[in-house]
């Protein structure tokens, strides 16, 4: 990695953190240059437009989502369980780390054509490979005629995770992640499977905070 993109990530990690408990994106290039002490100029090199700025962000998030794609794939050999679990684990994130919701200002195409050559080209691909991997996980589950489910899903997943910021659910309701599993059941046309349980959950939830234990 060159010192111009590790430059570029690290402002990035900045803008990450100055949106965060955020529900516009309100942060501006000029804004970075205290926070990140990093001169206006690099920075407005590094982003040419406001749009340059929100589509990098964008690509920061995809990016992690296909690493914990990849992740989720190793382990949980049942696909329907991969589905769930992945996207239970992006709500807790955005609700525990209290995460800016990329999804309330991208995709967005007018915004995508004001960005620069450089960062559409890198969100265009990564968000390609995202819905593949999306979409080879419900094919994975069983695809069912008669509905675009990719998109029902898509218009779900989107709509709930700003739903659920907005009313600051907490991130260690298990009876939340039930309710979302539920709905992402239901929609995927397979309501014959069994949403894991708010059991489940609760055990999911231990875990995770177990594990926060140990890496701290």
């Amino acid at each position: 990695m060159t010192s111009w993109e590790k430059r570029g990530d690290y402002l990035i990690e900045v803008s990450q953190r100055c949106l965060k408990g955020h529900k516009t994106f309100d942060l501006c290039r000029s804004h970075l240059v205290q926070a990140s002490q990093i001169s206006k100029g690099t920075i407005y090199n590094h982003f040419t437009s406001e749009a340059d700025l929100i589509v990098a962000v964008g690509c920061a998030d995809y990016r992690y989502w296909l690493a914990q794609a990849e992740q989720d794939t190793q382990q949980y050999s049942d696909p329907y369980l991969r589905y769930i679990f992945h996207h239970c684990e992006r709500l807790y994130r955005i609700l525990s780390e209290q995460s800016f919701v990329i999804a309330r200002v991208i995709p967005n195409e007018a915004l995508l054509l004001q960005a620069s050559d450089y960062y559409r080209e890198r969100f265009e691909r990564l968000s390609t490979q995202y819905k593949q991997w999306n979409a080879q996980t419900l094919s994975e589950i069983g695809e069912i005629r008669g509905f675009d489910r990719g998109e029902l899903l898509c218009d779900y997943l989107r709509g709930a995770m700003i739903n659920s910021d907005d009313a600051q659910k907490h991130y260690n309701d298990a009876e939340m992640y039930y309710q979302f599993s539920f709905g992402m059941t239901q929609l995927m046309g397979h309501s014959h499977k069994r949403s894991p349980g708010v059991k489940v959950f609760l055990q999911w939830l231990q875990d995770k905070e177990a594990s926060k234990v140990l890496s701290s």
